[in-house]
């Protein structure tokens, strides 16, 4: 068996690598090597273009990100700027009246709640004998009251939500 593996081996080593397939000559290779070399080339080329554009992209939108996240107040900013200068104006007054007062303050406050609107700040304002929502209140305390247990009798601050997210629950106290 041993002298079968070896004379296979010997003919195997005797088969001439350097000649062509039938119909082809050694020129027509050639061709064939450089066309490929060529395609791998280019190909080569395009995925180092593909590549780079990549990387491009990868650093442009995380210059996008950096960006976003250094100016995601400005539009609130913006809004805030008008509502300054309003109350810096009333205090520039030499003797206000106390129904000037008051008309500053609103008009500030409208200013102010508009600022909220535009930048979906909205207020979480319960009303009497409302369910206690412990996603959007907070009980401080609990008190006997003639209404349903578990509701709101009386709320001691606003609170606040931006978009979907809780900014502040509203504080509030619940009957017993």
């Amino acid at each position: 068996m041993q002298d079968q593996a070896e004379q296979a081996t010997q003919s195997q080593d005797n088969v001439v690598i350097d000649k062509a397939p039938e119909g082809q000559s050694s020129s027509g290779l050639e061709e064939k090597l450089a066309a490929a070399e060529a395609k791998i080339s280019e190909m080569q080329d395009a995925f180092l273009r593909a590549k780079a554009d990549a990387e491009n992209i990868r650093r442009r939108a995380q210059e996008d990100i950096a960006k976003a996240h250094k100016f995601a107040i400005e539009n609130f900013a913006e809004a805030l700027v008008p509502v300054k200068d309003s109350l810096e104006m009333a205090l520039k007054l030499d003797s206000p009246s106390v129904e000037s007062l008051k008309e500053g303050v609103e008009m500030t406050l409208k200013q102010l709640s508009t600022a909220f609107e535009r930048n979906r700040l909205q207020e979480i304002n319960p009303v009497q004998g409302e369910k206690l929502d412990p996603m959007k209140h907070q009980a401080i305390s609990m008190v006997p009251a003639e209404q349903d247990a578990n509701t709101i009798v009386s709320v001691l601050q606003k609170g606040y939500m931006i978009a979907d997210r809780l900014l502040r629950p509203a504080l509030v106290t619940v009957a017993q």
